[in-house]
């Protein structure tokens, strides 16, 4: 009878974990042989086997200290975290290595790595974004350092990457406003949106909920506000079209024109009020 696929990943996790407790990994383990250790640690790095060397280098790093192995041994042990996707502690460590050995043979490829940790712990631009912009800020100083780096392409691709998700987030919070019918807040984040991005393949949707919320707004405003609403309406909607010839909102865009227009002639016949379809022509 064949295997099922949960028995066989049963075996493969027992055969591992067998292979991590047998007797002579253990005894080394337990060894005070510091020579012993290292060479195990790095046959079982070169092997890739990041655990057993992780376990192992992790004891040697404080004890190798001021000998010629022990730069080697923290690179070696910062990448076996990065190696088992332990983001957090590779970036912690690398960082580790690069302040304590800045001019090391290992100090480039440790920043590059450092950098790629905290690109790997980066967060959906759903949530918080505090570890993309540290990650963002990483990987200048990486590129200011290293301009000519071998590594220079893959890190600006992880750039380009980040900054994609803070634009995502930028959007998608200003979006936000809009669908939760806080029209005045919508429009100031929107143009905000608009400023900060504006080779976005948001903008056009940025600018249509832009014009929509300034033209709820004014729908919604006291009668004195709406002449100044509508106008700015209007305003927006010229500056889409302009904008966004061929969007396929423009029937929309359109209505809400037409609609502040007539909204402005009847302002207009309000006793005192200002030729506001004259200054809507402008």
């Amino acid at each position: 009878m064949p295997f099922s696929r949960l028995t066989l990943v049963f075996f493969c996790l027992a055969a591992l974990l067998l292979g991590a407790c047998n007797p002579g990994y253990q005894k080394l383990l337990k060894s005070g042989d510091v020579n012993k250790k290292y060479e195990a640690a790095i046959r079982y790095y070169d092997a890739g086997d990041y655990f057993r060397a992780g376990t192992l280098l992790e004891d040697l790093v404080p004890l190798l200290k001021g000998r010629p192995e022990a730069e080697k041994a923290q690179f070696y042990f910062a990448n076996t975290n990065y190696k088992q996707r332990n983001y957090v502690l590779g970036a912690y460590y690398f960082k580790q290595f690069v302040d304590t050995y800045p001019n090391s043979v290992y100090t480039e490829e440790a920043s590059f790595l450092h950098s790629k940790s905290l690109f790997r712990d980066s967060p959906g631009f759903e949530l918080d974004q505090t570890n993309t912009t540290s990650a963002l800020e990483t990987i200048q100083d990486f590129i200011n350092r290293y301009p000519e780096s071998k590594f220079r392409p893959e890190i600006e691709g992880m750039s380009q990457e980040l900054q994609k998700k803070l634009e995502s987030k930028a959007f998608e919070s200003a979006r936000l406003y809009y669908q939760l019918r806080y029209n005045q807040a919508a429009v100031t984040a929107l143009a905000t949106f608009e400023q900060n991005y504006p080779a976005s393949a948001y903008v056009e949707q940025a600018d249509y909920l832009r014009l929509s919320a300034q033209y709820a707004w004014a729908k919604e405003s006291i009668e004195s506000k709406q002449r100044e609403r509508f106008l700015d309406a209007v305003a927006f909607y010229q500056h889409y079209i302009d904008t966004f010839p061929q969007s396929k909102n423009l029937k929309l865009a359109q209505a809400m024109y037409d609609d502040s227009r007539a909204e402005l002639e009847k302002l207009k016949s309000l006793p005192g009020a200002p030729d506001a379809a004259a200054a809507a022509k402008q």
